[in-house]
């Protein structure tokens, strides 16, 4: 009895054990296959090459151009309202252009005023003569003394002459006393209304509503000359508006301002080609053989001392600087070598005898002599009209003066002067009514 029992336990216990290796058995057979299987790589898929993608090209956006003026206009109203509609469609501000042109009355005067200009009108030795009077010279010292640390400060950064800026100022304003009382957008509007210089009056009322949009000026104060001039040495508006300059460090350029107006003067002439140290003229002598064609011709200074001429009073002339001969009144008067800088006074009024009076009244200023050689004041100029004669009887002869308009100038001198030298007449160019007389009756 005793070993049936303990086989029967025996065999009871077997049966537990096989019970317990069918219940683990699938646990660990699966942590056997866990241990052995390989590690499975997640496969990381590659960037996708970037492609850039490049805009296509877009045309540039040109400026509208800007719309013709008509050939003629019927009344001023009506070429106010084109030039309005002209100015807008540019992109001025509609509002801007109304307050400039608004007011802006037709002035029948500044047509009469253009065309009758003292620098093409009056003989030069008239002209001299009111540029340096005694009382403009005296006041030109006195100026040029009151405000000469910021005169010599000019001349020193500008490399322009501190006479010369205090000539123009005079020339132009009086030393800012006479600034003008014209209302500038009325002048403006009745050069552009009248044509003859359409184009040059529209664009200086353009620049005007610009200065006025930039703060350097004010609606209130545009009083100025009949052509457009303005404060103390008469810029016009587009020229102020390139070279106006800051003077008085108050933030704004104000041609009504002293210092702004002669920084303004100095840093125009100096961009304009100023070469420091350069008289704008030599007085000369000719040789009784001189070539009258030579006239108007621009040759290095060795090229004229070769000829035997130089200044009367022995100043220096570069060998290598190129200077025009200019006969002012003809063979009879003086003889004058023009430097580069008196073309570059012309930029301010585009007018030899205005570029002499400013040299001279300089150089009163400065205590120097002025012209030498008395003037044949006994020869007389031209009427308007009769430059008109002149003008067209000279085109009609085949001496092409560039133009029928009544204004004596360097086209309408060069034209008579080749009729001079085809009719017997030393061909000076001086046009006169002795030396005119049979081309204007």
């Amino acid at each position: 009895m005793i070993q049936t029992n303990s086989l029967k336990t025996n065999n009871q216990n077997k049966l537990t054990l096989l019970k317990s290796v069918l219940t683990l058995g699938p646990a660990i057979f699966l942590a056997s296959c866990a241990s052995q299987a390989p590690i499975q790589q997640v496969p990381v898929s590659k960037p996708a090459p970037v492609v850039i993608v490049k805009p296509k090209p877009q045309p540039v956006p040109q400026p509208k151009p800007a719309p013709e003026p008509k050939a003629t206009y019927s009344s001023f109203s009506e070429w106010k309202s084109d030039f309005t509609t002209r100015a807008i469609s540019q992109g001025y501000n509609a509002y801007d252009v109304s307050r400039i042109l608004d007011s802006a009355q037709l002035n029948s005067q500044v047509i009469s005023l253009d065309s009758n200009q003292a620098e093409f009108v009056k003989m030069p030795w008239d002209y001299a003569d009111s540029a340096v009077s005694g009382g403009r010279i005296n006041t030109g010292k006195s100026k040029f003394n009151e405000h000469r640390s910021l005169l010599s400060q000019l001349e020193s950064q500008y490399g322009v002459n501190a006479e010369i800026i205090t000539a123009i100022w005079g020339m132009e304003s009086s030393y800012g006393a006479g600034t003008g009382n014209s209302y500038i957008p009325s002048s403006l509007a009745t050069l552009a209304y009248d044509g003859r210089r359409r184009a040059w009056a529209e664009d200086q009322l353009l620049a005007l509503i610009k200065l006025i949009q930039n703060g350097d000026i004010y609606p209130s104060q545009l009083n100025g000359s009949w052509a457009g001039g303005m404060g103390h040495t008469q810029f016009i508006p587009g020229t102020w508006l390139e070279f106006g300059v800051d003077g008085n460090g108050d933030g704004r350029r104000s041609p009504w301002a002293t210092a702004d107006a002669l920084s303004s003067t100095a840093n125009y002439l100096s961009k304009s080609g100023w070469v420091r140290g350069l008289s704008p003229f030599y007085e000369v002598t000719l040789p009784a053989n001189f070539d009258f064609s030579l006239l108007g011709q621009k040759l290095p200074g060795s090229s004229w001392r070769n000829m035997g001429i130089g200044p009367i009073d022995g100043a220096y002339l570069d060998a290598n600087t190129s200077f025009e001969m200019w006969l002012p009144a003809g063979k009879d008067g003086p003889a004058l070598l023009l430097s580069p800088n008196f073309d570059v006074i012309k930029v301010y009024n585009n007018s030899s005898n205005y570029a002499l009076g400013v040299s001279l009244l300089g150089r009163g200023i400065n205590g120097q002599s002025g012209i030498q050689k008395s003037w044949p004041r006994y020869e007389k100029p031209l009427t308007t009209t009769q430059v008109r004669n002149l003008q067209q009887r000279l085109t009609n002869a085949g001496y092409d003066t560039q133009g029928v308009d009544g204004i004596m100038g360097t086209n309408t001198r060069n034209a008579f002067a080749r009729w001079q030298a085809a009719n017997g007449q030393t061909p000076d160019g001086f046009v006169t009514l002795n030396s005119a007389s049979s081309l204007i009756w």
